[in-house]
C-alpha cells in the first residue's frame, strides 16, 4: 500500500489542473508570454521548496494533512493556468493583417493527403520561406516567425473558360503529394469559420490543428507557374494513405464509368483511407439520417493506424528472421 502512496491525492490533482485550465480559458485577452514562463517558474520553485523543506524538517512545523493537500492543489491549479496560457500563445500567432489579400511566393512542403474539391484541391502545406511581391514586381525577404504562419491551408483551384476572378484555363490543376516541395505564388488571410448553433466550427478546429491561415493558389496567366522542386521522405504516412486512395478510386470508377460507380468508390475510400472529401454530399445527408456518419469519420483513421501497426509487426519479423 505504500508504493502506491503517490497516488492518493491523484484525483485531487486532476481536479485542481482541470479547474486552472477551466480558470485560463476565462481570459479575454493572453497575458504576456514572459508572464505565464515567469508563473511557472515561480510554481516550479515553490513545489521544489516545499519538497526540500519536509524533508529537512520532517517534525517541526508540519502542517496539517488538509492544509497539505490545498497548497499542493493550489500549485497543480497555477500550473495548469499558467501551462495553459503557454499553450495558447504557440497557437497564438496569425498573419499580419497587412499581408492578407497580398500575393506571395512561398517555398514549403506538402504535410498531409490533399482533398478533392468541386474546383480542385485543397491541402495542408508548410511554409519554409515567403516573399512579399512590392510595386515594382520586386521581392525582399519577409522573417517566417514574425510575418508568415508557417502551418497553413491552401486550395489548388481550376476551372475551364474565362472568369472575372482570373482563374487558369485548366480543367484541373496538378495533384500534390505529401512530401512534395513546391514553390507556389499564394494569397492568405486569417481563419475564419461560420457560427451557426450546434454546427461544426471550423476556425476552432483549424486552431487546434496549429492552422492560423488559408489562402488559394494563384494561376493566373501572369502569375509564374507552380513550381515542383522535389520530393522528401517527409509525411510517409499520408504518401502512403494518398496512393491507395488513388488506386482504389481509379479502379472501382475509372474514366467513363457511370456516377454511382464514382460515389460507391468515395465511400469505400473514405473507410479505408479515412478521405471524408471523396463522399458526395447526398451521401453525407443519408448517413446523418440514419446514424452512421461516425463511422466514416473514424474506419480510415482506424484502418491506417492497424495497417502501420501490422506493416511494423512484419518488419519487426524480417529483421529477426534475419538474424537467425
Amino acid at each position: 500500500m505504500t508504493s502506491m502512496g503517490w497516488a492518493q491525492g491523484l484525483g485531487g490533482g486532476l481536479l485542481a489542473w482541470c479547474l486552472g485550465v477551466a480558470l485560463q480559458l476565462q481570459q479575454t485577452a493572453l497575458w504576456p508570454v514572459a508572464a505565464y514562463g515567469l508563473g511557472l517558474a515561480c510554481v516550479v520553485a515553490a513545489g521544489w521548496l516545499m519538497r526540500w523543506w519536509a524533508r529537512q524538517y520532517p517534525n517541526e512545523h508540519r502542517l496539517t494533512l488538509s492544509a497539505r493537500w490545498a497548497l499542493w492543489g493550489l500549485l497543480w491549479a497555477v500550473s495548469a493556468f499558467h501551462v495553459t496560457g503557454l499553450h495558447a500563445w504557440t497557437r497564438a500567432h496569425t498573419i499580419d493583417p497587412a499581408l492578407e489579400g497580398q500575393d506571395l511566393d512561398v517555398v514549403g512542403v506538402v504535410q498531409a493527403m490533399p482533398q478533392r474539391q468541386d474546383l480542385g484541391w485543397r491541402f495542408r502545406f508548410r511554409i519554409e520561406q515567403a516573399w512579399l511581391l512590392d510595386t515594382s514586381g520586386a521581392r525582399h525577404d519577409l522573417q517566417l516567425d514574425v510575418d508568415v504562419p508557417a502551418q497553413v491551408v491552401l486550395g489548388w483551384y481550376g476551372q475551364e473558360g474565362t472568369h472575372d476572378s482570373g482563374w487558369s484555363l485548366s480543367a484541373s490543376p496538378e495533384p500534390v503529394k505529401p512530401g512534395e516541395r513546391w514553390r507556389l505564388r499564394v494569397r492568405l488571410k486569417a481563419p475564419h469559420g461560420h457560427l451557426n448553433p450546434r454546427g461544426f466550427d471550423y476556425e476552432l478546429w483549424l486552431w487546434e490543428q496549429g492552422i492560423r491561415a488559408s489562402g488559394y493558389v494563384r494561376n493566373r496567366a501572369k502569375d509564374p507557374a507552380p513550381q515542383r522542386l522535389g520530393s522528401t521522405w517527409a509525411h510517409p504516412i499520408e504518401a502512403w494513405r494518398q496512393s491507395v486512395r488513388d488506386r482504389l478510386l481509379t479502379r472501382l470508377s475509372p474514366p467513363g464509368s457511370v456516377a454511382e460507380a464514382a460515389r460507391r468508390a468515395g465511400v469505400v475510400a473514405a473507410l479505408v483511407t479515412g478521405d471524408q472529401a471523396a463522399i458526395e454530399r447526398s451521401d453525407w445527408d443519408v448517413f446523418r439520417a440514419t446514424g452512421v456518419a461516425h463511422l466514416m469519420s473514424i474506419s480510415g483513421l482506424h484502418v491506417t493506424m492497424f495497417a502501420w501497426l501490422a506493416s511494423a509487426f512484419v518488419g519487426w519479423l524480417w529483421r529477426r528472421s534475419a538474424l537467425w
